[in-house]
């Protein structure tokens, strides 16, 4: 096996956190795996992988690892496709990321189309609600919602969505339909932790930002746990407004305080600015933003403030 199977085996084990999951996704028997690894912890020296019988870890030698392994495949399928002239047509394995839900409701349909155009590319989709490095996870494009603080990303803005409160209508009309922010002390709430979006509720009042300290009997770790809560008339939660468009479409749900909202939050279509922009990034994004930029649920909300 030479360095870059290395490589590639090494990659798998630490992604799948097991030595015989990594051994069927590389179609390998477990042994092999583990034998690769070992060699390669042999010649470079030092311990890779700390090994439990239930679970394996990375140690720090094998993060840094990690991450120059990715960069190194990256940069040599680079180096292929452009002698290869694969720049020009899209092939290889792509590997995108969102968030759980939004993946699942907007970027899998397209996903899913993308490849039936694409016969030659393969996709790798990591939904996951938590903030991904594209450069250390080796992902070529993200979509993400809100404010792009990395200067190593390229950002194509394909909509915008808001953070929006909502509860049932039998919920408002038993306790009332909050008319401020501080009007919310005396409601039950549902507040998730599956977004650092959405952990703190603040607001805008004519053009000034709010703070309301809030109290709530009902935590969940889910953006759809917070929804189902509301849905069944518990109370009043914040989530995205394309988690609930639906649901207010229908009548299930109503939004309240609309007026004292915080500006909307962009979407972006992300992809590596100090990396040369194959054929496969290129015509994904393009995919990806001509579809989103038409999509009503996450287009400009224009929503004007107090």
């Amino acid at each position: 096996m030479d360095r870059f199977q290395e490589m590639q085996v090494f990659i798998a084990v630490c992604e799948e956190r097991s030595f015989a999951t990594a051994a069927r996704r590389l179609n390998m028997s477990a042994p092999s795996v583990t034998r690769a690894v070992a060699a390669l912890e042999k010649r470079i020296g030092t311990l890779l992988l700390s090994r439990t019988t239930r679970s394996v870890h990375l140690s720090e030698a094998g993060q840094r690892y990690l991450t120059d392994c990715r960069r190194i495949l990256s940069e040599l399928e680079e180096a292929e496709e452009s002698a290869g002239g694969s720049i020009a047509a899209p092939v290889g394995q792509l590997t995108i990321t969102a968030s759980m839900l939004f993946g699942e409701l907007f970027v899998m349909p397209l996903v899913v189309g993308y490849l039936q155009q694409y016969p030659g590319v393969s996709i790798n989709a990591l939904l996951l609600d938590r903030v991904t490095q594209m450069v250390e996870e080796g992902i070529d494009v993200a979509v993400r919602i809100g404010h792009l603080m990395d200067s190593t990303q390229h950002g194509v803005k394909v909509g915008e969505v808001r953070r929006v409160l909502c509860a049932s209508p039998a919920y408002l009309d038993a306790h009332g339909r909050p008319q401020h922010p501080e009007d919310l002390k005396q409601h039950r709430l549902v507040v998730s932790h599956a977004s650092v979006l959405l952990r703190r509720w603040e607001f805008m009042d004519a053009g000034k930002p709010v703070h309301v300290d809030l109290q709530s009997r009902l935590t969940v770790s889910a953006n759809q746990a917070a929804i189902t809560a509301v849905t069944m008339g518990w109370g009043i939660t914040r989530v995205l407004s394309y988690q609930v468009a639906s649901q207010v479409a229908s009548g299930a749900l109503e939004l309240v305080l609309e007026a004292f909202e915080e500006p909307a939050l962009p979407i972006h279509v992300c992809y590596q600015a100090e990396r040369k922009v194959s054929a496969k990034v290129r015509t994904f994004v393009d995919y990806c933003a001509e579809r989103m930029m038409q999509d009503p649920a996450i287009k400009a909300a224009g929503r004007s403030h107090r």
